[in-house]
């Protein structure tokens, strides 16, 4: 399965220069539920949600989401590898929770620094067309 990080979400609604392959929305898609509040925070300070709103509510339509649960946050309060990001340490601990659950999961995203974390960490990164 893809845990779909907020940059490759944010890309494909904003219709920025980069923008993911077709291919990835064919795929099983799951994030934690800090993307839903991710994308509505950015859409709403563009000024964007009357526009974008449909868009945003039928992308995450698509998305199985968990939340987070005790476990992920304590998972989240641990050390990684490397310092990491508050947002980030949330994704990478809602990854861990759904590998500790018995999920393969690749992560879309076009944060290099999370996609290092999480390469430190042993999960895969779904090729985006960029060099990550």
């Amino acid at each position: 399965m893809i845990y779909l990080e907020t940059s490759v979400a944010l890309a494909h609604l904003l219709t920025e220069d980069r923008s993911p392959p077709g291919s990835l929305w064919e795929e099983a898609l799951v994030a934690s539920r800090l993307l839903e509040y991710e994308i509505w925070n950015r859409v709403n300070a563009r000024g964007r949600s009357e526009t974008l709103g449909e868009a945003v509510r039928q992308l995450m339509g698509r998305v199985a989401m968990i939340e987070l649960g005790p476990s992920i946050l304590v998972r989240a309060l641990d050390p990684f590898p490397k310092p990491v990001r508050t947002l980030d340490a949330l994704h990478l601990a809602s990854m861990d929770f759904l590998r500790r659950q018995g999920q393969e999961v690749v992560l879309a995203s076009y944060d290099r620094r999370l996609t290092t974390a999480a390469r430190q960490l042993d999960f895969s990164i779904y090729d985006l067309g960029e060099v990550q």
